[in-house]
Parts: structure tokens; C-alpha cells; sequence
């Protein structure tokens, strides 16, 4: 028996599933999950000292790659000097400037403990200030695990086939309404339905636990307009997009503008963090200055401030990164596609940057519905392919491939050559 086998026999007697987030249980692809011990730049090791190329990074945020030297270095020194206050810190308000003067539609940010606390901070201070009660959201889109937001959520919800959660109750969710991501007209119509009620839309603008959907030319400008026409407040759920498409993320790539952002792990080089943030007048409405209350203990914690402050910097004064990483990204999707072309095989290719997602079916997946019409079981069997062959992919069909500034083209070429063989195999019937 492998010590990852060991592990998981044990932490199934002592943790629900065995996990503590359930995509990691590798339910949906079988087999036991690999205990991670160890991790470098682009490599992480198992607790069997298996080494595999990771496109995971921690689900995005290791945009610079595993225990970078200056991330490593800033919580070392941070945490010499204590790891929680519980009070107010200076490195708190250097990522408050951090991040206002990265993101030009962030005018305040309040830094938080997770992306579903800021998606369910955002959504407060958005009723808030609005003073009405609905929200809408996407099918298929995931913004954390808050009562009113397992709704029709995407990612593990999705892959288990449980897109709404037991021990929600009916009241929490029925002020959030459910849209079809790339399709307007469903948006446009709740908006007349309910004209005078809707608080806000929230969106992650690159879908990105359905896979990787992007949205459709001028879908999130005609949204901006919608929300002005209702006085509904726009928010984009940035936690995967957020400094990594660019320094201002999808906001920046598309150029549409968005009332507030939400950012999670990224922000703190991938320590516990979040942060929402946005128009000073929404913002303003944030207990202790406004009537919104919300509040943490561990919110702004030193040690994960002082993490994101490295890694934020670095990316702000070195825009080839961005460069590199999303070049990386284009020879992975040009490379998959040319390869299932070779082997006759009709299967999809999507993404954006540096984010990928190779979905086992022969329609375009540009929403939820689509997304569903991929083969998981054909999934599983690839997982486990690249996984004997060192490459770490998501346990899950519906998430994203991930490539940090670690990653090298031969990282990328040796994902390809793994990936091949697997459709040469399906290609000749095996």
C-alpha cells in the first residue's frame, strides 16, 4: 500500500470523505487521491515521492510558481514578528494601495479570509447600497460556498451532480435568480421581470469552473449596460482571473468595468485570503463608516498580506511575465488541438491566457449547458493517464489548467507528448 493509500484510509475515519474540499477526493475521476508533501516552481511530490509537472497551482493562485524565493522569504520574516494581531497593520493598507493602484475600478478594497467571504461580503454591501434584495447570477459559475450562492453553482458541484447543496434553506436562495452565461436575453428578461429588485449581477467574467468559457464579444459590455439601465450594481467574481490575465484581469482584458471585484487566493501568493473592492460610494457603505456590517478576525492577517505584497509587486514591475505565462498557455491549446486533429478526434479546446481546458465532447462549450454535454468517465481515464505519465491535472473535468512563470516550454511539450499518446490510444480503439 502507497503512504498517499495509507493517508487516505485514515483521513476517511477522521474527515468527511477523507478531505477537506471535496474535488480533491478524486470522486469523480476514482482512484486515491495523491498526498502532496513538498512543492517548487512548476513541481509538486507526492507523499510517495512521486514527481509530477503541476497545472493545478493550488487552483491559480502560484501565478509565480510553487515557494517562490521573495513569497518565501516576506512570510518567513513576517511570521518572525508574529502570525496574527487581530488588530490594524501597516501591510494591510500597503495591499489596500497595492491593489487600488493595479486595478483602476477598485477605488477601496476590505481585505477578507477566503473568496466566498468576499463574494458574500460583495452581495451584501451591493444590497446594501442599492437597498433591494435579488440577485443574479450564472448557471454553471461557482462564487464559494455561501448559503445564497448554491444556486446552480459550477465546478465540484457540477461534477458530483449536486448543483445545489442539502441544508440551505429555501429562504436563503430565493433572491437569487439564474441566468444563462453568453446569453443576454436571459439577463435582459429577469431584469424586466423584476425591474425595481435586482441589486446586482455577479459574474466571474472568464467562467472558470465549467471548465474555461469565455465570453462572447461585447456579452459583458451589454451586461455594464444593463446594470446602468436597472441600477443594479455589477460585480465581477475575479478570483480566478484576478492578476493573472493581467495586472487588472478581465476587467482590463475586455475593458468593461465592473461596480465591484471580488479576488481570492491570488492576493495572498496562495495563503487563506480574499479581498473585495470597488466604487468608493458602495464601498463607504462597509461597516465601521456604513450600515453593512461585516467583520474577521483574521481578516488582513500579516503573514498573508506580506505573501500577496510579494507576489502582487513582482507582477506589477514585470509585465513579461504575463507574456510568458499566456505564450505558454497558446502553445498548450495549439498543441492539444493539433493533436486531436492528427488522431481524428473531435474534442474541444478552450481558454484564455494562461488558463486551459480540454473538454471531452464535440460541441463549442460556451456555457453551462454545453459544458455538461462532456464525457466525464472519458475524463477520468485521461486524469489518470497524465497522472502515471507526471503530469498533475485537475480531478475534475469541469476546472481549468493553470501555467505559472515557473512553468518552461518543455514543461509544456512534455504535457503534449503524455497527451498524445493517451489520443493515439483512443484513436486506434483502446
Amino acid at each position: 500500500m502507497t503512504r498517499s493509500e495509507q493517508l487516505f484510509a485514515l483521513a476517511e475515519k477522521l474527515i468527511p470523505g477523507g478531505v477537506n474540499s471535496p474535488v480533491r477526493a478524486f470522486g469523480s475521476v476514482g482512484g486515491v487521491p495523491r498526498f502532496i508533501q513538498q512543492a517548487n516552481g512548476a513541481v509538486i511530490k507526492d507523499a510517495d515521492n512521486n514527481r509530477y509537472i503541476d497545472f493545478v497551482g493550488s487552483w491559480g493562485p502560484m501565478i509565480l510558481g510553487h515557494n517562490h524565493p521573495a513569497v518565501y522569504s516576506a512570510v518567513i520574516e513576517t511570521a518572525k514578528k508574529g502570525l496574527s494581531f487581530g488588530a490594524a497593520t501597516e501591510l494591510e493598507v500597503q495591499m489596500a494601495g497595492l491593489i487600488t493602484s493595479m486595478v483602476p475600478s477598485v477605488e477601496m478594497a476590505r481585505m477578507v479570509n477566503s473568496g466566498t467571504e468576499a463574494v458574500m461580503s460583495a452581495v451584501r454591501a451591493a444590497r446594501g447600497y442599492t437597498k433591494k434584495d435579488k440577485i443574479i447570477k450564472f448557471a454553471g459559475c461557482y462564487h464559494g460556498h455561501s448559503d445564497a450562492m448554491l444556486v446552480k453553482a459550477g465546478s465540484g458541484a457540477m461534477t458530483a451532480g449536486v448543483p445545489d447543496s442539502a441544508g440551505v434553506p429555501a429562504g436563503c436562495a430565493q433572491d437569487t435568480l439564474t441566468a444563462v452565461y453568453n446569453d443576454i436575453s436571459s439577463v435582459r428578461a429577469l431584469l424586466e421581470e423584476y425591474p425595481d429588485q435586482i441589486a446586482a449581477v455577479i459574474i466571474e467574467p472568464v467562467a472558470a469552473n465549467m471548465g474555461v468559457v469565455c465570453p462572447r464579444p461585447d456579452f459583458l459590455q451589454q451586461l455594464r449596460t444593463l446594470c446602468d439601465q436597472y441600477h443594479a450594481v455589477l460585480i465581477f467574481d475575479e478570483v480566478i482571473t484576478g492578476f493573472r490575465l493581467g495586472i487588472d484581469g478581465a476587467q482590463g482584458w475586455f475593458r468593461v468595468t465592473p461596480d465591484l471585484t471580488v479576488y481570492g487566493k491570488i492576493i495572498g501568493a496562495g495563503m487563506p485570503v480574499g479581498a473585495y473592492g470597488g466604487k468608493r460610494e458602495i464601498m463607504e457603505t462597509v461597516s465601521p463608516v456604513g450600515p453593512v456590517y461585516q467583520a474577521g478576525t483574521l481578516s488582513g492577517n500579516p503573514v498573508a498580506m506580506a505573501a500577496g505584497i510579494a507576489q502582487l509587486t513582482i507582477l506589477k514591475e514585470n509585465p513579461q511575465i504575463y507574456r510568458h505565462i499566456n505564450g505558454l498557455g497558446e502553445q498548450l491549446r495549439d498543441g492539444l488541438r493539433s493533436a486531436l486533429k492528427e488522431n481524428g478526434l473531435p474534442f474541444t479546446v478552450n481558454g484564455i491566457g494562461s488558463l486551459s481546458c480540454l473538454f471531452f465532447t464535440k460541441q463549442p462549450v460556451t456555457g453551462c449547458t454545453s459544458a455538461k454535454t462532456a464525457d466525464t468517465a472519458l475524463y477520468a481515464d485521461y486524469f489518470h493517464h497524465m497522472l502515471s505519465r507526471g503530469i498533475y491535472l485537475a480531478p475534475a473535468q469541469f476546472e481549468a489548467m493553470f501555467i505559472s512563470n515557473a512553468h518552461t516550454e518543455q514543461d509544456i511539450d512534455t504535457a503534449l507528448a503524455a497527451a498524445k499518446d493517451f489520443f493515439r490510444s483512443k484513436a486506434n480503439g483502446r
